[in-house]
């Protein structure tokens, strides 16, 4: 019995149709795979933007402040786009903001999504559709990156200005 399939494996499946077609989309030449990155993060900010209001919000109490660079080429190919929430106890602290970035690596096939502590989730992106199904995934991304950022500061959570707040519910 098949069950319907969550849409973060419609996104794996498409990854692994670009790497056994040997294409990102159908497209293999580098410029147009820039042109469906550049595409895709346009497709993606909203959903980048919502992922950090809503840690902003909840557990910044909405002292946080959440930034986009738009696309950036390195010196060296690589083309990114980095979301990121900063507030002042992170500052004060001297760890990174909360990073969401999307990067295509200039040796890369295709593009993935990382933080400043979490590893690569493949970026197949080409609808307002598939870029809401990452919505989940961004969330992960983001949590997990606060989450290690805490624990580089020793596990010293008071740089989180809700847990000094009103008891956790």
């Amino acid at each position: 019995m098949q069950t319907s399939c969550p849409p973060y494996t419609k996104s794996l499946l498409r990854h692994f149709v670009d790497l056994h077609e040997g294409t990102h989309h159908g497209v293999t030449a580098r410029p147009d795979k820039e042109r469906l990155f550049n595409k895709a993060v346009a497709l993606v900010d909203p959903y980048a933007r919502k992922t950090l209001e809503e840690i902003n919000a909840c557990l910044l109490l909405g002292t946080g402040h959440v930034t986009a660079t738009g696309i950036r080429r390195s010196p060296d190919g690589d083309v990114d786009a980095i979301w990121a929430l900063s507030w002042p106890q992170q500052q004060t602290a001297g760890i990174n903001p909360v990073v969401i970035r999307a990067y295509f690596g200039r040796g890369f096939h295709h593009p993935h999504l990382r933080s400043g502590t979490v590893g690569d989730w493949p970026f197949n992106v080409y609808d307002d559709e598939q870029a809401a199904a990452e919505l989940p995934t961004l969330r992960a991304i983001a949590s997990t990156d606060l989450h290690n950022l805490v624990f580089h500061l020793g596990g010293d959570v008071r740089v989180i200005p809700a847990i000094l707040s009103e008891p956790a519910p």
